[in-house]
């Protein structure tokens, strides 16, 4: 039987999947040969870890395909300074990405075993600078500012509490909107209140657990 080969088959991902959706710094390329998503993903799927495919992880939740990690990662502009905020920790990947890129992360996860699961393998890569805590994260998550946050899970809207956390030249990204029609938002905190939206691409993935949602009219 064919031995695997785990390398080949990342830099197919990264040819085929990651460049062709204008993923091009070449920092962010790197750091995905250097993070290794097999690891992040259940061993059941471990061979599908490079397939363009959101992989379940367990409890109604999946992964993110790679292109989208890798462009959320690049749109993010993140820095060695930067404090992140992740609402949704799924398999811990992204958390990797973004911890090899950044001074301090804290992950927000609803599930607890599926946080368990993501801090072991944080914990087991070397990832000191990761907090990975249990909780709701769908409306904010503590009193901390951070200069990046991201949801990894859609909202049909956009609770202010997380402009709130935002710091000063701040970037948020979230999936905004409901079925089918759900756009990937980066917003830049440009200035006190003042925040620039850029709607990057539409996309539809699964909501936030109790994520907020739009006022309706009754008669």
């Amino acid at each position: 039987m064919t031995r695997f080969d785990f390398e080949q088959a990342r830099f197919n991902m990264i040819e085929q999947q990651i460049r062709p959706w204008d993923v091009l710094d070449p920092r962010v390329l790197d750091l995905l040969f250097a993070v290794k998503r097999e690891d992040f993903v259940p061993e059941a799927h471990r061979m599908l870890a490079f397939a363009d495919l959101e992989l379940p992880l367990g409890n109604g939740f999946r992964m993110w395909t790679p292109k989208m990690e890798a462009r959320v990662v690049q749109e993010l502009m993140l820095q060695t300074t930067d404090r992140v905020l992740e609402i949704g920790t799924g398999s811990g990947y992204l958390t990797a990405l973004m911890a090899s890129k950044v001074g301090e992360v804290t992950s927000v996860e609803i599930d607890a075993a599926t946080a368990a699961d993501a801090r072991a393998k944080l914990a087991r890569h070397g990832f000191s600078n990761v907090r990975v805590e249990v909780g709701d994260g769908a409306r904010g998550f503590g009193r901390d500012s951070y200069d990046a946050i991201v949801l990894t899970a859609s909202t049909p809207v956009l609770p202010e509490s997380f402009f709130a956390q935002l710091a000063p030249l701040g970037r948020l990204f979230a999936v905004v909107g409901e079925k089918p029609a759900m756009r990937a938002r980066l917003i830049h905190a440009e200035s006190a209140g003042a925040f620039v939206a850029t709607d990057l691409f539409e996309t539809v993935i699964a909501p936030l657990v109790n994520a907020a949602s739009p006022a309706r009219f009754e008669f």
